[in-house]
């Protein structure tokens, strides 16, 4: 019955599923290996998850790849982080172009090296086009510093003219975000148990609904996706309305 369930592809489809992929290092940790492998591990399950979630109906899934803390990480480290990056869009952007996913980068590109930035741009404009699942990829992102992008933003279109500051609202500030075009998550996932959003989306994800798996992110395999998504379909979302009277006490 458990793997019914597990296999099983959910009635209620989340249109857009963000994921924080967390334990790597403690995946390689737990086997005697250098962070690295984990890491490595770990851009596997990132192809699992965007073919899982294409079958599953899901359009838009989103990564957290890098966090603009990350940075703060023993340059070792980052220095194989971005080599993996580099090697793995060289390796699978053909690949993703050809089964058609689109892929977008959010997060601030400035800082970050310019070849790995002409990789990122490569990657958008070559599937640019596509009709399939879109691919969100959050690399050197951060919530707070993508708030504050947004607002200095605004105020320069307000002071050239280009808006009136009387006009702001909600749908104005997600406009001018990282994701603007992109509906806000229905579903955050967070594997390796911890329960917190590490400043990932935190205006997309007001709504959200939110699944803690328990596993490292290299154990997330197609099953672990389908379990998330079917506690997705246990969820009673009603974004602040009033419970109709056969919702269950509670609710």
């Amino acid at each position: 019955m458990a793997k019914a369930m597990q296999s099983a592809v959910p009635i209620n489809t989340p249109r857009h599923v963000a994921i924080i992929m967390d334990g790597n290092g403690r995946w390689a940790n737990a086997r005697g290996l250098p962070r690295t492998a984990g890491h490595r591990a770990g851009v596997e399950r990132v192809r699992e998850a965007v073919r899982t979630a294409a079958e599953a109906g899901v359009q838009y899934l989103t990564l957290f790849a890098f966090s603009s803390e990350n940075w703060n990480r023993p340059k070792e480290e980052v220095s194989d982080l971005m080599g993996i990056l580099r090697f793995f869009i060289r390796r699978d952007l053909a690949e993703l172009h050809r089964e058609n996913v689109i892929v977008r980068v959010i997060g601030c590109r400035q800082t970050i090296e310019p070849d790995i930035r002409a990789l990122l741009n490569e990657a958008e404009d070559r599937t640019r086009d596509n009709t399939g699942v879109t691919l969100v990829i959050a690399f050197n992102y951060g919530a707070r510093d993508e708030l504050v992008r947004a607002t200095r933003q605004i105020v320069a279109a307000v002071k050239a003219g280009q808006l009136d500051d009387a006009t702001i609202d909600e749908m104005t500030l997600s406009a001018f975000v990282d994701t603007a075009g992109v509906p806000d998550p229905d579903l955050v996932i967070r594997t390796s148990g911890e329960q917190r959003l590490s400043n990932f989306l935190l205006w997309q994800a007001a709504y959200s609904e939110f699944v803690f798996m328990p596993c490292l992110w290299p154990d997330f395999d197609r099953n672990a996706f389908h379990d998330a998504l079917a506690e997705f379909n246990r969820r009673d979302r009603r974004f602040g309305a009033v419970p109709t009277p056969n919702m269950a006490v509670g609710s």
